[in-house]
C-alpha cells in the first residue's frame, strides 16, 4: 500500500466540515492562483518588488530598476494588470503604475522567511 493514502476511511466529520466551510470560494482560489503565476515569473516578480519599494514608478524607471528595456518591462506590466495586481494612472505624458491591494498581500505572503512560514 502507499503511505500517502490512510489504509481506512476514518474522516473526523465535525473538524473536516468546519475546515471545507471556510475554505475561500472557488472563484477567489482561482484569483489568487492566477495572481501567483502571474508572479511566477522572475521578471515580473522583481517588478512587483520593486513597486512595492517604490509605490508609484512609470515604466522608464522601473526598466532602469530591473534592468529590462522598456518593452519588455511594459509586456510584463500588461500581465500583471490582466492579473488585477497592477493599477495604473495616466500622469501627462507619463503612465504611472503601482501595486493593488491583492499584489501586496501576495507580495507579504511569499516574501516572508522560511522560519515564519507555518509548516503545518
Amino acid at each position: 500500500m502507499s503511505d500517502d493514502r490512510c489504509e481506512l476511511l476514518c474522516i473526523d466529520f465535525d473538524h473536516a466540515e468546519g475546515l471545507r466551510a471556510a475554505l475561500p470560494e472557488p472563484g477567489e482560489l482561482a484569483a489568487r492562483a492566477e495572481g501567483l503565476r502571474a508572479l511566477g515569473d522572475p521578471t515580473r516578480l522583481r517588478i512587483a518588488h520593486a513597486l512595492h519599494a517604490g509605490d508609484e514608478l512609470c515604466v522608464c524607471d522601473l526598466a532602469w530598476i530591473v534592468g529590462a528595456s522598456q518593452g519588455l518591462v511594459s509586456h510584463h506590466l500588461r500581465s500583471l494588470r490582466s492579473a488585477g495586481l497592477v493599477d495604473s494612472r495616466r500622469d501627462g505624458k507619463l503612465v504611472m503604475y503601482r501595486l493593488t491591494r491583492a499584489a501586496r498581500a501576495l507580495l507579504a505572503t511569499i516574501s516572508a522567511p522560511a522560519a515564519e512560514v507555518d509548516p503545518a
